[in-house]
């Protein structure tokens, strides 16, 4: 398999996402325009479907309550608390403008999927989700791509 196919698996990642990707990506020596478009792709996916997908998800982990797998289910509503205080200030105030924040801002707890699960927490529309989802990511990338070519941007 392509090595530099690896920066696409990685954007899927949580967490990791397209912002981290590409730093993997410029760091193993794959050129910076093949990067942003595996990237990028990555983070456009997961914008357009997660809005669609949390809610099976959600269905999913409250049938798992009181199941062999309750410690796994606890663990994604103790998640899904922990994003809601964390996003609360972000989206509650400013909505869309905040999730895109919340999402372009790359420290640990925040990206496309936790401003996902934020928006439909929030009972944010999909369509307003998924294009913040993907400003916002795009903008995460962006912004650690500067660093990671060297450039350092205030």
């Amino acid at each position: 398999m392509d090595g530099a196919f690896y920066v696409f698996l990685l954007s899927l990642v949580p967490t990791f996402e397209g912002r981290y990707a590409i730093v993997y990506g410029i760091g193993r020596g794959y050129p910076v325009g093949e990067m942003l478009i595996l990237a990028g792709t990555g983070v456009a996916l997961l914008s357009f479907f997660l809005p669609m997908l949390l809610p099976l998800i959600d269905w999913v982990m409250l049938r798992l309550e009181g199941t062999f797998l309750d410690g796994f289910a606890r663990f994604y509503l103790r998640y899904v608390e922990r994003v809601r205080i964390k996003a609360h200030p972000y989206v509650e105030r400013w909505g869309f403008i905040g999730l895109v924040i919340f999402v372009a801002v790359p420290l640990p707890g925040t990206g496309v999927w936790t401003g996902s699960l934020a928006a439909y927490i929030f009972g944010m529309e999909r369509k307003k989700t998924a294009a913040a989802l993907l400003i916002g990511g795009l903008l995460s990338m962006a912004i650690t791509l500067l660093p990671s070519l060297g450039i350092r941007a205030i």
